[in-house]
């Protein structure tokens, strides 16, 4: 077992190139064991079925990277889809790279950091993971962006997405929602209508620029109405009618004020009081 040491956040970063570098070993499959930090959750299996023949024909071209557990297994830090796919094409041992120098903290952020550098994650899991990283380990989103050699707005725009509505999250998440669509939803601020217009777009009804026209008529159907609210502030005359007229008619009585045009409305009860209010507006 290689002498554990303190490494930075940034050792972490390590040449993937390990067969120069590190000490290649070989053991048993059954005695590795997946992080369960790790932030991939979803497998494609098509995917893995293809990588799986890879390996039947070529082997692992790459090791996994393990450390040791002290119930004498091991823990994947990286390579835990070459391990899955090692295990559909009947491998009994798979090659490995033992890295004991690596703390439990440090494995999981090399796992979320591995999948986030290789793009191996949906829109989803990619989010989950900088969210994790951020809030787990003090880090700011600057920081992560430098460590992962991506924009800070990348980064921000990624968690944004987390913000959405569970079922277009889990659209988004199943692969049947674009990232494109997703931008022209989140320009909605009603999350029914947003998650009505993503299933739709799933159902491939409407088109990135079929939301994205909608979710402007929408934002310009929400500023005319605050508009209208916002409008010159209400007369005092127009309480004072009402007053006066509940009082002459013995009803409720509202005038409302709108942008094209203000409404006079007179409540009653049967015939008889309407007959009763019309002669006090009829006069010979």
């Amino acid at each position: 077992m290689a002498k554990k040491t303190e490494s930075s956040f940034d050792d972490l970063f390590f040449d993937n190139d390990v067969e120069s570098s590190e000490n290649i070993s070989t053991i048993r499959i059954s005695d590795i064991e997946p992080n369960k930090e790790q932030p991939r959750k979803t497998f494609d299996k098509e995917a893995m079925e293809q990588l799986a023949l890879s390996i039947r024909e070529h082997g692992i071209l790459q090791p996994i990277i393990v450390r040791s557990l002290s119930s004498g297994n091991y823990q994947i830090i990286a390579g835990e889809r070459r391990w899955r796919a090692a295990k559909i094409a009947g491998l009994s041992e798979v090659p490995v790279v033992v890295r004991d120098d690596i703390s439990e903290e440090q494995a999981m952020q090399f796992a979320l950091i591995e999948n986030l550098q290789r793009e191996n994650l949906n829109p989803i899991e990619e989010a989950l993971g900088y969210k994790e990283l951020i809030e787990k380990y003090n880090m700011t989103q600057e920081k992560l962006a430098q460590s992962l050699g991506k924009a800070r707005s990348s980064i921000a725009n990624s968690m944004g997405l987390l913000s959405l509505p569970n079922g277009v999250r889990e659209l988004l998440q199943q692969g049947r929602l674009s990232a494109g669509h997703c931008k022209a939803l989140k320009q909605i601020k009603d999350p029914a209508l947003m998650t009505e217009l993503a299933y739709k777009a799933a159902e491939g009804d409407l088109s990135v620029r079929a939301v994205e026209t909608i979710a402007k008529r929408e934002a310009k159907r929400l500023e005319e109405e605050k508009t209208e609210k916002e409008i010159k502030p209400r007369l005092n005359y127009y309480t004072e009618v009402e007053i006066s007229l509940a009082e002459q008619l013995g009803t409720k009585v509202r005038i409302t004020e709108g942008k094209k045009g203000n409404v006079l409305q007179i409540n009653f009860s049967d015939k008889d009081q309407l007959e009763g209010i019309l002669r006090h507006f009829i006069t010979d």
